[in-house]
């Protein structure tokens, strides 16, 4: 007996620091992995899943995705458990989930505004990008955008309206186009949109270049003094000016224009944090998540870049791959 337990005490002080080591803190990652995400990232969010699920059999991924705005506030308000949330605005982060729900913001991809149709789209031989406002003016025209208390890309598309009048001369051109838009063409997220115009339901609908190309839908490029695609123009865009209602009910915020930058954070009290900061890497990595994005027609940012203050707040896994970008 005594031989035994003298066997038993040698073995736990030859086991006990393995466990304790690094190497053991450093596990591969697994179980349950919750990524809440723009729609618009819906296509390569997915093969980006699949590609880091290769890298990671034990990890299962659940994405769920919608309009920017909503899902932080699904974290913010219903609190719903999420490890990461990537928005189609990085604004949404900032004032959202910055500083009670999440630490830092790391900017990662652009994207711009585009006009999108398809072969059923009524005048769809005759748009172009110089007489697309004279287009949805027309009687009979259906066009729409998402919702913009709840997704980006619907104030978005708002503010390129706005600047189109600027940029055009012609007073009043807002109100005439949004006269021309019924309610009922307002859905809550941008990728809805996507089945009204190929159903022939819809002939045109505001979308990031990047979901018109994955789609494979045709769409009117616009001049970059309205796509909000060009990071130079970002004072002329900010003439454009969008009311959304606030967090709490019966408040509003201004979402003021610039051009379009994503962001993504990991959750403060995510459930899986080894697991997201996994991800996180895949993500950022210029042969892993960018590849994807860049392959996909959007532009990301090679590296990524975050501020001074989510620089410190990044775990250290991270920061090499990470730049400081105010």
């Amino acid at each position: 007996m005594k031989w035994i337990l003298t066997s038993v005490a040698a073995t736990l002080l030859f086991v006990l620091p393995m466990l304790l080591s690094p190497s053991a803190a450093q596990a591969e990652p697994s179980g349950k992995l919750i990524v809440f995400h723009a729609g618009s990232l819906s296509v390569p969010f997915a093969q980006i899943e699949k590609n880091f699920e290769a890298m990671y059999p034990e990890v299962d991924v659940l994405r769920e995705a919608g309009g920017s705005t909503k899902m932080a506030r699904l974290i913010s308000e219903v609190g719903k458990p999420a490890d990461i949330m990537a928005s189609a605005d990085y604004v949404v982060i900032d004032k959202n989930l910055i500083p009670k729900f999440a630490s830092f913001n790391v900017r990662f991809a652009a994207n711009q505004m585009v006009l999108c149709y398809t072969d059923k789209s009524k005048f769809a031989n005759e748009i172009n990008g110089d007489n697309w406002i004279d287009i949805l003016a027309r009687e009979g025209v259906v066009w729409g955008h998402s919702d913009p208390n709840l997704d980006p890309c619907g104030y978005r598309s708002l503010m390129v309206l706005q600047l189109a009048e600027k940029f055009y001369g012609k007073k009043g051109l807002y109100d005439t186009l949004i006269a021309n838009r019924p309610e009922k063409n307002v859905r809550p997220k941008s990728v809805e949109l996507i089945s009204l115009l190929q159903s022939g339901h819809m002939d045109y609908a505001w979308e990031y270049l990047s979901v018109a190309v994955q789609h494979g839908l045709k769409y009117v490029t616009l001049d970059k003094h309205l796509n909000l695609g060009d990071y130079a123009m970002t004072d002329y865009y900010s003439t454009a000016k969008v009311q959304v209602t606030g967090k709490k009910p019966g408040t509003f915020i201004d979402r003021v224009g610039k051009s379009i930058t994503y962001g993504v954070t990991k959750i403060d009290n995510a459930p899986n944090p080894e697991a997201a900061d996994a991800f996180l890497a895949y993500l950022f990595a210029a042969d892993g998540g960018l590849k994807v994005l860049k392959d996909m027609g959007q532009p990301p940012f090679v590296p990524v870049r975050t501020n001074a203050a989510g620089m410190a707040k990044l775990p250290e896994s991270l920061k090499g791959l990470v730049t400081v970008s105010e």
